[in-house]
């Protein structure tokens, strides 16, 4: 936090949703909630107790399913997630275990569920996946909803705000931020959340400044004080001098040029100004998220995350079960392709019927395709389901995590087994489908020739291959300053990874969140990536990048950033070079 001599006060948060507003404060919270106590119940009252807490949960449920109800059927994916948070209150991991904690340990529901959510956000956190880690915030949203009946906590009613304001809170669930007003509200700022929370992705949907994860702006913050919301950039400035307010109102007027611009624009093909013609496609994790990668450009689904089929019903799916998502996820897709990531998940550590093994480090132990090579029935399961699958649709298989030769062959013997299978149960399947493999370990990029010899297409992971890369836990505030996509180490790896993809001749694409910011895209094109798998919301702002790039110039330029040493000298280059083009919410920060 940086303060002025004027008493301007700048606090750098994550950027939830981009865009820039200025306006009043105005702050919600659920006083209460927490300020919880511990004390013990009588064995004759804890039938009462837990009564209590069905109640606080049917309270809250129904309030939910008003929100939903109130909500315009259009807005698809918002409802998506409120349908997600609807089934969390029965949920077996908190409603169930809650229950059992009030009987077992004899103890008030506020503090068994309080216990019961830290286990379970806890349980979350040790998988090292970001999109997982982010659903932590789903828990702790609909645990907050039932304490708040709890405890007799002052709900938050953001529909009955009626000024224009910009909101201030320490948390708001999708259910909070679906109920926004655009009339009214101008943007929202809170301590928690993160950049991959759902929160952050209503707020895409709706068009508004958002920051999350500020840590202290409940407290720093008094109603009616002046904010200037940067989301692009994740700054916030408070009551601000006057020569910030009129470049911040500068910045505005050509935030919304630049955006009215891109809608105009959206429907445009993905081709450079050289006629270079690039493959947009989305990262999903919903069968219900296609119509929205559609309706931003998406040409297929580059990335499809299998986990929340397994963590929805909190048991292994049966191949059926798998079969019935992935057959209506490729007849909606026909004949554009899916490609399906097999099982990225830490298993032993989400679900509570396995023996667990306790890990010291998760995120370098039996993850992704290492827990699904020593579990090979569960491996067998998914794969005979996507096999059964392909004879629907345009499929594609990739495996995550692949850090040597010796783990893609072992993968080939295990598919081999599963179309043996399908054979013997004379079950219709197409096994002649494209087979890729995730780049997202550094041993990877090493020896990447050998393994485009025994795969199809590899995938840039991104996200992974920058924080095994630098050494740095992603989430960890200490170091997340060192997690830059465009550092020179980073940037070697992929054109290693470039140049082995076009000498074995196989196909490339990359899907982590690196090839969603149009910043990177001069870099990427310049190295001679043709294929990008992204967020959906960020399709429009990269296709209107690459409309405006001409390939010999980005091979220039990636020829220049190839001799620079650090990331800063790197950010300010393509700045310079690429300043008449590039997109505002760059040049905003």
């Amino acid at each position: 936090m940086n303060i002025s001599k004027s008493g301007q006060i700048t606090i750098n948060g994550i950027s939830g949703s981009p865009g820039i507003c200025i306006g009043k404060a105005y702050i919600v919270d659920r006083e209460g909630v927490n300020l919880i106590k511990r004390y013990p119940v009588s064995d004759a009252l804890v039938p009462k107790e837990i009564d209590r807490f069905k109640q606080a949960v049917l309270k809250a449920k129904n309030d939910h399913a008003k929100i939903i109800d109130s909500l315009d059927k259009d807005l698809g994916e918002n409802l998506n997630i409120l349908e997600t948070h609807m089934v969390l209150f029965k949920d077996k991991m908190l409603y169930g275990k809650t229950i059992d904690t009030i009987s077992n340990e004899k103890i008030n529901a506020e503090w068994a569920l309080r216990k019961v959510s830290r286990e379970v956000k806890a349980m979350f956190q040790q998988i090292d996946d970001i999109y997982l880690q982010a659903r932590v915030n789903d828990i702790v949203q609909v645990s907050d909803k039932i304490m708040s009946y709890l405890v007799g906590a002052q709900d938050i009613k953001i529909s009955d705000i009626n000024k224009r304001v910009i909101i201030v809170a320490h948390d708001l669930s999708p259910a909070d931020a679906s109920q926004i007003q655009l009339e009214r509200i101008k943007g929202f700022v809170t301590d928690r959340g993160g950049k991959d929370s759902h929160t952050s992705i209503v707020a895409k949907s709706l068009k508004i400044p958002a920051i999350l994860g500020l840590g202290i702006a409940t407290i720093s913050i008094k109603n009616d004080d002046i904010l200037i919301v940067d989301g692009s950039s994740g700054t916030l400035i408070i009551n601000p001098e006057e020569d910030t307010l009129f470049d911040y109102e500068d910045r505005l007027t050509r935030f919304e040029e630049y955006r009215a611009g891109l809608e105009r624009e959206s429907h445009l093909p993905a081709i450079t100004k050289d006629g270079i013609s690039l493959n947009l496609m989305a990262n999903i994790e919903l069968v219900e998220e296609v119509v929205g990668a559609k309706d931003y450009g998406a040409i297929d689904i580059g990335l499809f995350r299998t986990e929340f089929l397994y963590l929805d019903l909190k048991r292994f799916p049966t191949e059926d079960e798998l079969l019935s998502k992935y057959k209506e996820l490729v007849e909606l897709m026909t004949p554009q392709s899916v490609t399906i990531r097999t099982l990225d998940i830490n298993g032993d550590k989400v679900n509570p019927y396995l023996t667990a093994i306790e890990e010291a480090n998760p995120s370098l132990g039996l993850r992704a395709v290492r827990f699904c090579l020593e579990n090979e029935d569960i491996f067998i399961t998914q794969l005979k389901a996507i096999f059964r699958a392909a004879a629907f649709g345009n499929i594609k298989l990739l495996i995550p995590m692949i850090s040597c030769v010796e783990e893609i062959v072992q993968v080939k013997q295990v598919i081999n087994k599963a179309i043996l299978e399908l054979e013997l149960e004379k079950k219709i399947f197409n096994k002649d489908i494209p087979l890729g493999v995730m780049i997202e370990i550094p041993s990877a990029v090493i020896i990447a020739e050998h393994l485009a010899e025994h795969v199809d297409f590899f995938s840039i992971g991104t996200n992974d291959l920058i924080q095994y890369s630098m050494a740095i836990d992603r989430q960890n505030r200490r170091v997340a300053h060192l997690y830059q996509a465009l550092n020179p180490a980073v940037l070697r790896m992929i054109k290693m990874t470039c140049d082995a993809a076009k000498k074995k001749g196989i196909d490339l694409v990359m899907c982590g969140e690196m090839a969603g910011d149009p910043i990177n895209m001069p870099v990427l094109v310049g190295m001679g990536l043709t294929d990008f798998s992204m967020n959906s919301v960020s399709i429009p702002a990269v296709k209107k990048m690459i409309r405006s790039l001409d390939t010999k110039k980005a091979k220039k330029t990636v020829k220049k950033i190839m001799t620079l040493s650090c990331v800063q000298d790197i950010f300010n280059f393509i700045l310079e070079e690429y300043k008449d083009i590039f997109p505002f919410d760059k040049l905003a920060e």
